[in-house]
């Protein structure tokens, strides 16, 4: 097995271990465990600035995928299609975190029930950063003209 799959089998397994539900605290979901500050109450500024994000997030979400239609394929065009795809389940995860913050409904654990809820959730997780990381590495490697 080459280094650098070594290194990113590592990471992924790495973001996993922090990620996992029994990592979090008692009685607070894994939104709550990871990020301290969503505990505090929904009027408060941060609150804010996290709903404020979602727009800037769906318009980078639009030009990710607008920029990879517009290399037509190739291993650009495929890693930025593969890291816009990540970008969007990104901006959905935080569309759910701030449904959950701001009214407490979690649709994970509403659909799936709660422990379904955060293997769909730590799933969710795993896809984005793997996704965002083969667009990467994709690109990577067509830079180096592999």
């Amino acid at each position: 097995m080459k280094k650098s799959t070594s290194f990113s089998l590592l990471l992924i397994a790495f973001a996993a271990m922090v990620s996992f539900p029994a990592y979090s605290q008692a009685r607070c979901s894994l939104l709550q465990a990871a990020n301290p500050m969503a505990m505090t109450p929904a009027s408060s500024a941060t609150s804010w600035f996290g709903f404020m994000e979602l727009p800037f997030l769906f318009i980078s979400v639009f030009f990710a995928f607008l920029t990879a239609n517009s290399l037509k394929g190739g291993k650009f065009g495929k890693g930025m299609k593969l890291m816009a795809w990540g970008f969007l389940v990104m901006a959905v995860g935080h569309l759910h975190m701030q449904i959950e913050h701001f009214y407490g409904y979690n649709l994970f654990q509403s659909l799936l029930g709660q422990t379904f809820g955060r293997v769909a959730w730590f799933l969710a997780l795993i896809l984005t950063w793997g996704l965002t990381g083969l667009g990467f590495y994709s690109i990577y490697k067509s830079s180096k003209g592999e």
